[in-house]
């Protein structure tokens, strides 16, 4: 028996989410007396595999199947749950990203599952219960439940955790196959889920954000967000009505009916802060909110904020940016 991870990759290397997945579930074997294994899917570095042993993380299934490298959900369940059958896992911990979330309802279903999602707790197992705390309401509320099925799923929030090394040691990486045929693939991918940005930094998985709203007056002047994020090492989002007015890509769109981030540094500017934004972004370690306007929503969810006009303010922080031993 063992617990499994599901890690995701990008550009061949594993999602630092999914780093946090494996330490989670290495942490939960750990309580259980059994060992973790991990699942991986399409492209990914081998070497960058062997390193979840770090993570505690024994072995590794990995099925480098080419037709994997874009996000198919029923092929991904298809994959994972052979897996868990393989290995008799009883506890499959997954990133509560759009993959990792998506995939583990299905899986519920198909295994006659428990499934809890924004997981921030490790279980608590006494008397054989399996208790976990998620966010709720969109982050404004935390719940208790208990996982009650023979398997349980749980999706881990980003930065719940941090990524734990317990050791130097290599996991084994094993090949492996579900055996998929050209059916299991007749959905279309989901063409935001393996979208980054154009900087090259995947928008869930990063750091800093630098995100701007309507108050940039037009795209033309987007280049601001950019080269703060440039400077910054950052990935660059928008709010709702910027994708809407096709100022920049819907793949880029935080918010309640967009993406949902959890950076360590959200910096907003020109968006006034309504609560569908704040949805998207309220997991933040720090906000840093920029506006003229002394009354915009906003501030009253910022760390940070800077009243005046971005474009006075923001090529000063760029300069200051670009001074920083990053």
């Amino acid at each position: 028996m063992s617990v499994l991870v599901f890690v995701e990759g990008f550009n061949g290397e594993i999602k630092k989410s999914s780093l946090e997945a494996a330490t989670y579930g290495y942490q939960v074997a750990q309580q259980l007396g059994i060992t973790a294994t991990a699942v991986a899917i399409g492209e990914v570095h081998e070497d960058a595999l062997a390193k979840l042993g770090e993570q505690g993380i024994s072995k590794v299934l990995y099925d480098a199947d080419s037709r994997l490298n874009q996000f198919v959900a029923d092929a991904y369940v298809k994959v994972i749950a052979k897996a868990a059958q393989q290995e008799n896992a009883k506890v499959l911990v997954f990133s509560n990203s759009n993959i990792g979330a998506g995939v583990g309802a299905k899986l519920a279903v198909r295994l006659n599952g428990s499934l809890a999602t924004n997981v921030t707790t490790l279980p608590k197992t006494d008397g054989g219960q399996f208790i976990v705390t998620h966010s709720v309401f969109s982050g404004k509320a935390f719940a208790d439940v208990n996982l009650t099925s023979d398997v349980k799923i749980v999706a881990v929030k980003k930065n719940a955790l941090e990524i734990a090394n317990v050791g130097s040691g290599t996991a084994t990486v094993e090949k492996f196959s579900a055996d998929l045929a050209d059916t299991d693939f007749v959905a279309a991918p989901k063409e935001t889920i393996m979208q980054d940005t154009s900087g090259g930094i995947l928008l869930t998985e990063a750091e800093i954000v630098v995100s701007g709203g309507r108050g940039l007056k037009g795209p033309e002047n987007w280049h601001l967000v950019e080269d703060l994020a440039k400077a910054l090492g950052a990935a660059t989002a928008c709010s709702k009505p910027v994708a809407d007015l096709d100022w920049r890509p819907h793949h880029e769109h935080v918010g309640q009916t967009g993406i949902a981030v959890s950076p360590n540094l959200y910096i907003a500017i020109g968006i006034s802060g309504a609560i569908q934004h704040l949805a998207g972004v309220n997991s933040s370690k720090v906000i840093v909110v920029i506006n003229k306007d002394p009354e915009a929503p906003f501030f009253k969810a910022a760390d940070y904020g800077i009243v005046g006009d971005a474009f006075d303010v923001v090529p000063k922080l760029i300069e200051a940016a670009k001074g920083l031993d990053k």
